[in-house]
């Protein structure tokens, strides 16, 4: 779209937002699709939402236009984006500024793969983390990102702690966790929130969030990139799925039904918004008694695999239930790195390994 055809897109914006109460942030074209930021006061956010929706009305009767979306974004506070300068506020992260960077997403990242599920409690984050691990041991130059933006784990499963550090530009520099000899780059919201403190964030504050987790930090090359989201279908789900070149999606669930019925419902969702399904992972499959060896099925045993062929997507493979996985999760190196000879770290490298041949060579177009 030429920038002439944007300025209709401003102008059709600028004919319904009040300026009192709002301002035009970044508009982003992609064919006829079409993204428009709105800067309002976030304590006004949800009473602004008659706003919103009409400016998304106005974008949708533009001609040429096949997808709209508008959202409400909080004001810039203070420069730069996503600065680690300054503590945790109350409700949010030190400096962490909510303007969608106009930066590219992850540029020199060749494979974007999610690690999904319906749910919470079926350990997403923890096989999410021992399959970044199981990538960098299989020689992958590796990212993980922690886009859980409520409920971030990952600096604890990889034993990092502190703020990042900023480079030229104002990106930010991802730590990186040593696996067994190979670096692998982390990034993750818990990184900016004082350990404890909430992050109570509106829909278009974490849309915002996510977005500048994958283009204002300096992520360089890599092979792959693995997203840990949060449990459910979402506004980080969607955020993701629409404005992220995703390579495919993973869905994690325990065989037990009332977990497999919202791990299709988030199956589903990444179907309506074209994000391909590379398939299912059956966690906390069965236990095996340390001291008897007696096997049990806890949540039982299978469901996955049969959901997944209902479903008709593959089964990537079964995690055991076993408390080496969750010791090392809490020591702060993943089993696949502390012991790769375990049982459950040969199905996390059986499961990347097969993930892997499924990939394109690159990541799809933004």
């Amino acid at each position: 779209m030429s920038q002439i055809e944007k300025e209709k897109v401003a102008a059709a914006l600028a004919a319904v937002i009040d300026p009192s109460l709002g301002r035009i942030g970044d508009i982003t074209i992609d064919g006829g699709a079409v993204y428009a930021a709105i800067e309002v006061d976030p304590a006004k956010g949800a009473a602004l939402e008659p706003m919103r929706q009409a400016a998304q009305a106005a974008l949708e009767q533009l001609p040429g236009i096949t997808q709209a979306q508008a959202i409400l974004t909080a004001e810039r506070a203070s420069p730069p984006p996503l600065t680690v300068k300054g503590g945790a506020g109350k409700g949010g992260a030190g400096g962490f500024s909510h303007k969608i960077s106009s930066r590219p997403v992850a540029p020199q990242v060749k494979r974007i793969v999610a690690v999904a599920s319906g749910k919470g409690g079926v350990g997403k984050s923890t096989v999410a983390a021992n399959l970044a691990a199981a990538f960098a041991m299989m020689g992958k130059r590796t990212g993980l990102l922690d886009a859980d933006i409520y409920g971030s784990s990952q600096p604890v499963m990889m034993g990092l702690s502190g703020r990042p550090q900023t480079g030229a530009d104002d990106m930010i520099i991802p730590p990186v966790c040593d696996i067994a000899g190979h670096a692998l780059k982390v990034m993750s919201m818990g990184f900016f929130v004082d350990r404890g403190a909430p992050v109570i964030w509106r829909g278009p504050m974490v849309h915002s969030a996510i977005q500048q987790l994958f283009r204002d930090v300096e992520w360089g090359a890599l092979d792959m990139l693995v997203v840990d989201l949060p449990p459910g279908t979402g506004d980080a789900q969607l955020s993701l799925a629409q404005y992220v070149p995703l390579s495919g999606a993973v869905i994690v669930s325990t065989p037990q039904e009332v977990a497999l019925t919202e791990a299709e419902k988030g199956l589903r969702m990444f179907e309506k918004t074209n994000v391909p399904v590379m398939g299912m992972i059956e966690n906390m499959s069965h236990h095996t008694c340390t001291n008897c060896g007696h096997r049990e099925d806890i949540f039982g045993h299978g469901g996955v695999r049969t959901a997944a062929q209902r479903l008709k997507v593959p089964f990537l493979g079964e995690i055991p239930l076993m408390p080496d996985v969750r010791i090392q999760a809490d020591a702060g190196l993943p089993i696949v790195a502390a012991n790769p000879m375990h049982p459950a770290s040969e199905s996390f490298m059986n499961i990347a390994a097969r993930i892997w041949t499924m990939l394109p060579e690159k990541k799809a177009a933004v």
